[in-house]
């Protein structure tokens, strides 16, 4: 298998280090309650999604 002749410098590896970021979490509202929920997931707070309800939720009074 090839091996590497020598070392990286430190200015080259934080330049292929430097595309590693974290990125946010893309964030959308709910169409049912208005709350703000990830992409492509149910609602925590009204249990829909793609307007139908997915987890039956308690009404508590």
């Amino acid at each position: 298998m090839a091996q590497p002749k020598r070392r990286w410098s430190k200015a080259r590896t934080g330049l292929k280090r430097s595309t590693w970021k974290i990125e946010a979490e893309n964030l959308s509202v709910c169409p049912k309650c208005h709350e703000p929920i990830r992409q492509h997931t149910v609602c925590s707070n009204c249990g829909y999604y793609n307007g139908k309800e997915v987890i039956a939720k308690k009404v508590e009074e």
